[in-house]
């Protein structure tokens, strides 16, 4: 054995539950067998699958801490309390938005995803004398599938865009202020989709499904995937995570003799750089990454949550938080979140029985002040831009936060580029500048389609960089067909406000149909009251 240890700061690392009284109890969690982590978490609430009759319904609830007790808020639920309940059927998955703690998305066995928002007095006079619950209200409602959607994912860098895996095999993207039809559909998966993830720019989206492959997706281009390869043997369920700013990805699945494996692959062909085989339980395990290089592993079924230190394409175990309750579910805080004044570098929240109980990863340090070394910065909660920005092709860095002073920046981590398709079948896009090399158009007038399909794309290189060799070029917009400068440039303008005008009058409407949602719900809580007070 050797004699010497691998320097880490990160090697004392070690899990503190909450202590009973900080511990959320009388949870009525799902019975529901759909593999999910039942709970989310953004930097305000929590969200968790709920055991409802006549539909489907999901609880919000204050974020509990291991260091402290929610102020004015029950240490054990009520038998009845709010709920969102609008769901036809079993809620199956919850995702809190990275850019407002206030807003979460559900999808349901119903086909439906919907959008909440939480009012900040929402938990007020909870447990008080004469106190009756009043239910949350969706403010957005899509129609995403005539099948259910096990899946939903905010994007992590595009506002108001969201993800969703439906029973039919897909993955949809809508941008929530046209919600008529998805942006994009990705397709090709052979069977049902067990789990996917965004990179941390939201450029590229990673999936994994029940015929034993794994899929990278351009989630802005075209349906087919741009790399397909074989995961984990084992057919039980297989969950990826994307490793921060790593061109790496990390699943977690079962070989054909259902041993329990994590490995680590690149994204550049999916070639698997490393398989590790953890155990021979049967719980299917969560993985959950911190910008810390630490790769969380969490299994169903088990009282245990083992931790590893990514380093140059290898997992080191760190250790391991061991308990007697074993998990249903779990997720982990944004770690924008964290109490660093007590060196806290992640946060999970575990699903035990009928309790919710939050669980520290504490770095032990006896120095006061802030200890930059292990708090590196955190995503931030601005977006870097807005959903139309995002499927018009912008690419834009995501913004993190410094935990000692809070100011947000633009990160400095290279962006993820989508790697062109291996298959022959899908060919590469064609260049957007002409090739000079090709003979010269005819000067015929263009059609609008075309004219918009030209001008409106913007193009990776200017034309004025690369002159054709002619010895008296043309003029650009003759080079292109056009015999009429005035008419073109007409055209185009027309062509540019049109569609402008049509983007600000869906907007319009949307916004007019979430007041119209809002007078709906008031007009609710007033009858309701009105009823109460007599």
């Amino acid at each position: 054995m050797s004699r010497f240890v691998r320097a880490s700061k990160y090697r004392h690392v070690f899990g503190q539950s909450g202590k009973k009284e900080y511990i959320v109890e009388n949870v009525k969690v799902t019975n529901n067998a759909w593999d999910t982590n039942i709970i989310a978490a953004s930097g305000k609430y929590v969200s968790i699958n709920w055991n409802a009759s006549g539909g489907g319904a999901f609880a919000i609830l204050p974020l509990p801490s291991p260091f402290h007790t929610i102020t004015g808020f029950p240490h054990k639920l009520p038998d009845t309390l709010p709920l969102a309940r609008s769901h036809t059927a079993s809620v199956l998955d919850t995702d809190w938005s990275p850019h407002d703690d206030s807003l979460v998305a559900s999808g349901g066995d119903d086909g439906k995803v919907m959008i909440w928002k939480v009012d900040d007095n929402a938990f007020e006079g909870w447990g008080a004398d004469h106190w009756v619950p009043k239910d949350f209200d969706p403010v957005w409602r899509v129609d995403a599938s005539s099948r259910k959607v096990g899946q939903v994912l905010f994007h992590p860098t595009a506002s108001n865009v969201v993800a969703s895996a439906t029973g039919d095999f897909t993955v949809k993207l809508w941008d929530l202020a046209r919600t008529e039809d998805p942006r994009n559909v990705l397709s090709g998966h052979n069977d049902a989709i067990q789990s996917l993830a965004f990179n941390s720019t939201g450029t590229l989206l990673v999936t994994t499904c029940r015929d034993r492959k794994l899929r990278l997706f351009d989630p802005r281009s075209g349906s087919d995937a741009v790399r397909v390869t074989d995961g984990h043997g084992g057919i039980k369920g297989a969950r990826v995570v994307w490793m921060g700013d790593h061109d790496r990805i990390a699943t977690t699945g079962f070989s054909k003799m259902s041993d329990r494996q994590v490995a680590i692959w690149e994204t550049g062909s999916l070639g698997n750089l490393k398989t590790t085989t953890i155990d021979t339980s049967s719980g299917v395990m969560m993985p959950f990454w911190s910008e810390n290089n630490i790769l969380f592993l969490a299994g169903k079924g088990d009282g245990n949550i083992r931790y590893y230190e990514y380093e140059n394409d290898n997992l080191f175990a760190l250790d391991e938080f061991k308990s007697v309750d074993p998990q249903r579910g779990m997720c982990f805080l944004p770690r924008r979140a964290l109490n660093v004044s007590d060196c806290e570098i992640a946060r999970a929240y575990k699903i035990a029985g009928s309790s919710i109980e939050p669980i520290a990863f504490i770095v032990p340090r006896r120095a006061d002040g802030f200890q930059s070394d292990i708090f590196p910065p955190a995503p931030s909660s601005e977006p870097s831009m807005s959903a139309n920005e995002f499927f018009s092709g912008k690419n834009a860095p995501r913004k993190i936060v410094d935990l000692a002073s809070g100011a947000s920046f633009v990160s400095s981590a290279p962006m993820s580029a989508a790697p062109v398709p291996l298959s022959a079948s899908m060919p590469s896009p064609a260049p957007l500048t002409p090739s000079y090399s090709a003979p010269a158009p005819t000067l015929t007038t263009p059609s609008a389609p075309a004219i918009s399909k030209l001008y409106l794309i913007p193009t990776p290189t200017s034309t004025t960089t690369a002159e054709p060799p002619a010895p008296a070029p043309a003029p650009a917009v003759q080079k292109y067909g056009s015999g009429d400068d005035g008419e073109t440039a007409t055209l185009r303008q027309e062509n540019v406000q049109l569609k402008k005008d049509l983007r600000d009058a869906r907007e319009a409407i949307r916004n007019l149909e979430l007041q119209v949602e809002a007078q709906r719900a008031n007009a609710r809580k007033a009858a309701q009251a009105l009823l109460d007070a007599a």
